[in-house]
């Protein structure tokens, strides 16, 4: 497969994901801003920012000016907006038309188009339609991938920038929560934001506690979302790339030894100290994608990373309007 294309499958993969993960934190965050008055607006918005990566204004926030920055601005600074995000896709898409399918691209261009008016109508009716039908879409996009492309190298790429995403949002979800109480009322934000509320009380049949919440979305083996099963779905698509598997020495691609690692660490972990050495481990795991993601990058698309989170490895903290910038 020609290096464009695979790099544009990846992106693609990445970005769709993206545009996702971002629709259900920003959908949960505006629920809480307008149904709990007692959560400062200003101070849950820069946090959310910081979460998402994108460079916080020095104006004071609400739910209308949050929505701005992370869902309708384009080239926001520091990070990707769902807007970015889905443009983003569609570029990629329209550069590999050669190895995507048409059902796939049509997905992508007809939700780029209903874009400006599905934020023109959020704007005079609120934001909730406009990030459920990004979600939706996204939800159609990776049905149409899963139906219609050959399980080949194109999908692998696909399948393992969804994969990676996945971790990097997870992970930045968990570190916007590190030193909140055990029983904060967070928690059930974090859960809601990664689509794991019901899921989680199924599992755990109804208690809800900081401990379990983290080690539900580390380390759970059959949960989608959950960072163990993101890096081992990554790992299983990148050993299927690399199509070594039975060399005497191990990994031998840079970014096969970082997932596998990675994993394997997350697989052994004593889950009772988890809260003990969360921040370090959260940071680790950023690392551990922007690693990936460079290593990927010198293997497959020969060229150095273009598109990468500009504070992996950082925990997300509030900051005053004086720390902006």
């Amino acid at each position: 497969m020609l290096a464009r294309n695979a790099e544009a499958l990846y992106w693609i993969g990445r970005y769709v994901e993206r545009a996702d993960d971002t629709a259900r934190i920003l959908d949960v965050v505006l629920h809480q801003l307008l149904e709990d008055s007692s959560v400062d607006p200003d101070q849950a918005s820069r946090l959310l920012l910081r979460v998402l990566g994108i460079d916080p204004p020095d104006h004071e926030l609400d739910v209308w000016s949050l929505t701005d920055l992370v869902a309708y601005s384009k080239n926001a600074q520091g990070g990707c907006s769902i807007v970015d995000a889905i443009t983003a896709a569609r570029e990629n898409a329209k550069s590999a038309r050669e190895v995507t399918s048409s059902e796939i691209w049509e997905c992508l261009n007809t939700t780029y188009h209903a874009l400006p008016e599905r934020e023109r109508a959020a704007k005079r009716l609120g934001p909730h339609d406009f990030l459920s039908f990004v979600e939706r879409r996204a939800a159609m996009f990776a049905g149409l991938a899963d139906s219609t492309l050959s399980r080949d190298d194109g999908y692998r790429f696909m399948v393992l920038g969804r994969a990676i995403e996945r971790v990097d949002m997870t992970v930045r979800l968990l570190l916007s929560r590190v030193g909140d109480s055990a029983s904060s009322p967070a928690w059930v934000t974090l859960l809601r934001s990664a689509g794991a509320h019901d899921t989680y009380l199924r599992t755990y049949r109804g208690v809800l506690d900081a401990g379990r919440v983290v080690e539900f979305m580390l380390l759970d083996r059959l949960f989608p979302r959950s960072v163990f099963y993101s890096l081992r779905l990554a790992e299983h698509n990148l050993d299927e790339l690399v199509r070594n598997r039975q060399s005497r020495i191990g990994a031998t691609a840079e970014a096969q030894r970082l997932l596998g690692q990675a994993r394997s660490e997350l697989e052994f972990v004593q889950p009772g100290v988890l809260l003990e050495t969360l921040e370090g481990r959260l940071a680790g795991l950023q690392r551990t994608c922007r690693d990936v993601g460079e290593a990927l990058a010198l293997q497959y698309f020969h060229i150095a990373p273009w598109v990468a989170w500009s504070d992996a490895g950082q925990r997300p903290r509030l900051v005053s309007r004086k720390e902006d910038g």
